[in-house]
């Protein structure tokens, strides 16, 4: 076999070979699969944010990508309120209480932002919240328990959480991986939130997220 010869085999290997990854890559199932998307307007999302200050020193919203902040010593959101400082988003108009729901967005939390929510299934039947995925040092956990990513630092990354009520059932997916799997809290009043929003202990002095492309689907 002449040089020649030997390295056009090679080239049809290597051809062949990203034929099949590529063909693998579209055989692999997205969490929206299935799923029917429901449209989201400005009034679907109702904000939350210290109650002494203007939405615009916590919040900001530009070219699609929505910008949250707030700081530990920050005030709650209403003043008879015992609750963590925060500065989320609440989608509107779609609480559910039965079937299986999907909420989707890309989100960037910047190194440094420690202790905090940034999404959360709000509602059960004992407690307030369904579903916590916080941030501590980069890492992402079930409130401040299992470990379902970690390196998530100044970069985008996709996350899927699907919550299937009548199982009792959510699934987590970062960037289309499915990462985590847990018992759901009971039934409730339940809506998505996103943002920040301060753990109970051990919070960063200044807490940040971006959300861009947020979506809600429906079976």
């Amino acid at each position: 076999m002449t040089m020649k010869t030997s390295y056009c085999c090679s080239v049809v290997v290597l051809l062949l070979f990203l034929c099949s990854l590529k063909e693998l890559q579209l055989c692999v199932a997205d969490p929206t699969d299935g799923f029917t998307q429901l449209p989201l307007s400005d009034d679907n999302f109702v904000l939350q944010k210290p109650y002494n200050v203007p939405l615009s020193a916590r919040y900001n919203d530009w070219d699609g990508v929505r910008s949250f902040w707030v700081y530990n010593h920050d005030k709650p959101f209403k003043h008879d309120s015992g609750t963590r400082p925060r500065t989320e988003v609440r989608i509107q108009g779609y609480d559910y209480s039965s079937g299986v729901w999907q909420f989707e967005g890309y989100a960037y939390v910047p190194k440094g932002t420690s202790g905090v929510t940034i999404v959360q299934i709000h509602g059960a039947s004992e407690g307030a919240t369904t579903l916590q995925l916080r941030i501590y040092d980069g890492n992402m956990k079930y409130y401040k328990y299992n470990v379902v990513a970690t390196d998530l630092y100044d970069k985008w990354f996709r996350v899927n959480i699907i919550h299937n009520v009548d199982e009792g059932k959510i699934t987590v997916f970062i960037d289309g991986e499915q990462k985590f799997v847990v018992n759901d809290q009971g039934p409730g009043d339940l809506y998505f939130k996103c943002g920040v929003y301060a753990a109970p202990a051990g919070s960063s002095n200044y807490m940040g997220s971006k959300w861009k492309n947020i979506k809600l689907f429906k079976k």
